[in-house]
Formats: C-alpha cells, structure tokens, sequence
C-alpha cells in the first residue's frame, strides 16, 4: 500500500492497521516571525525565543519501506545535497532505527525544493518529515515528544518541525509550544545566490555592528511583531541582504519585512489585495536578477495552503 501525505497535515491517523509499503510526503520551509536572542550558554549554543512558522514551500520525500533490507539508500535530484551522513535525512533514519532497534530499511528520495543556506529550514524539515514518516511506516507509534527527542540531536529546528504547527520554541530551538497565528500571512521571500552559514552568524552576534539607515526595530504587523537579533551580525557582513530589506520595506504592498533565521532569505509578509508576483518582478529588476524569489503563505502547519507556491528562479 502506498500514501501520499502533506507533511502539514496531522489528520493521518497513527494507529493504521494496513500495513504501508511506501509514503510520499511533503516537507514544508518555514520563517521566523521573531527571533530574539536571550544570550550564549555554556555548552557553546545560544539561548533563544522565536515564533516560527510553516509556510506553503515545500520539498518532496518519497520513502519506500525494505522489511528485509537493513541499509538506507539515499537520493536527491540536487546534486549539490550531501549523501552521507553529513545529510540530515540520512541522520534521522540511522537515528530512528539505532533508537527503535528495528531491523529494516528503506529507500529515500528527496526532491529539494527549497534552498539551503537560506534560514527556510529545508534540511532540518526533511529530517522531521522522515522521523514522522517512519513512525508510521514501520508503525512504531511513537509519540510526537519521542520523535521530537530524537531531533534534538539532528538539529535544532527538528523538534519545532515534528509538532507540525506554528510554535514559540525557546531553549537551543529543542523547547517547542505550538501555538496558532491570529491569521494566515502572504509571504513573498526573497534570496540572492549566496547562503549563510547559521554557526556563522550565531558566532558574530555579540560583536557585530548595526549598518547605518538600516531598520532593526520591532514591526508591528497584522497583530504580530516582527524583529530578528541575528539581522546585526548577518548584515553587517552581507549588507546586500540589509538593502534587500529596506527595499522591500519602501514597497507600499508590504507590510514588514524580516530576514528569516540566519538568512540569506528575507522574506516580506504582504497586505491584503497585494500582488506579490508583480512585487517580485520589480525585485528581481531593481535589487538582482539573478533573485530567487517564491510567492506563498503560511500554512499554520495543521491544513493544507489554499494555494500552491509559486518559484521564480
């Protein structure tokens, strides 16, 4: 039996007694509405409070169960992407067979849609996207705090991406309460062709300086507030992201303007009415046009987007 399941949608049962061969899931990006960061800890990470996001962007995993085979087979149409174990897709299945200790294996093949080095949580997405998957698959029923625990080890946004849902995740990022958005957002995001490294940017966040007649203040917006700790020491290296926003923060159909995570997307949340193909038109003519650019919204995490995402590479 096979099924096809939105990453974002919870209703899939966990205890289904047909015994399931193959799964194709979607794996959603998300944004941080807000990032704030509370100070280092001694064990080399950052405490940190964000409210993070799903939106409608999403890569595509198919995962074929070998009740018989005990590898894992790994594949990827973006050839940029680590094979190894340097992949966090890799990681979880190896983590959730060490920690189920069951004996099978499965076939993975990955269609990246969204990109790396660009603060959207695409690999760490992947990796929830396959704990979940696997649970069900191999019909280990575990609770969504277990696989969330097993995460925590993978990467940071892992636990914030198995919960499925909009979350304040507070700690290292591991400490996740869901929570629901007062409305859905129009989101356009916008990233050029270089990536930034997060490990990076944590690491330049104490000293860094803020770029002259740059906006760094909290943006009230919608009913939420929109402010990133990490803009200072990202933009201060890579003032092209700073530009990237305070252009976008001149357009009279955004309402705010943020980098999400540790960039280099910046990402625009729209106003109603606005048309955010024409917004990424002018972006891609004014700012470069060799702009990655992507039209879509949040997802809350718990429904299907009511529209598609539209790439413009």
């Amino acid at each position: 039996m096979s099924l096809i399941v939105d990453a974002s949608d919870a209703s899939t049962p966990l205890d289904m007694t047909i015994e399931m061969q193959m799964m194709q899931v979607r794996a959603p990006a998300k944004i941080n509405l807000s990032l704030k960061i509370l100070g280092r800890r001694a064990d080399g990470f950052h405490e940190i409070e964000t409210l993070i996001v799903p939106v409608s962007l999403c890569d595509e995993i198919k995962i074929d169960k070998h009740p018989t085979n005990k590898g894992i087979e790994f594949a990827c149409n973006d050839a940029s992407v680590p094979k190894g174990d340097d992949n966090l897709v890799v990681r979880a299945a190896k983590t959730f067979f060490e920690r189920t200790k069951l004996k099978g294996g499965v076939s993975i093949r990955l269609k990246k849609m969204i990109p790396h080095g660009a603060g959207l949580g695409g690999g760490s997405s992947d990796a929830a996207s396959i704990l979940l998957a696997l649970n069900k698959l191999f019909e280990t029923k575990l609770p969504r705090e277990a696989l969330a625990k097993m995460g925590e080890a993978i990467g940071s946004d892992v636990p914030f991406f198995v919960f499925q849902s909009s979350a304040i995740c507070k700690g290292r990022g591991e400490l996740v309460t869901p929570v629901k958005l007062h409305e859905e957002l129009s989101i356009l995001l916008l990233k050029p062709e270089f990536g930034v490294s997060a490990a990076w940017a944590y690491q330049r966040w104490q000293d860094s300086q803020e770029v002259p007649g740059v906006r760094y203040k909290p943006q009230e917006f919608a009913g939420q507030t929109f402010l990133n700790d990490l803009e200072r020491s990202v933009f201060d290296k890579f003032v092209f992201l700073a530009q990237m926003k305070t252009w976008l923060l001149e357009q009279p159909e955004v309402g705010a303007a943020l980098m999400s995570g540790s960039g280099s997307t910046v990402f625009a949340v729209l106003r109603e009415a606005a048309d955010a193909n024409r917004v990424a038109e002018r972006a891609k003519a004014e700012l470069d046009p060799e702009l990655w650019v992507c039209v879509c919204e949040t997802s809350g995490g718990s429904t299907a987007p009511r529209t598609m995402p539209t790439i413009q590479p």
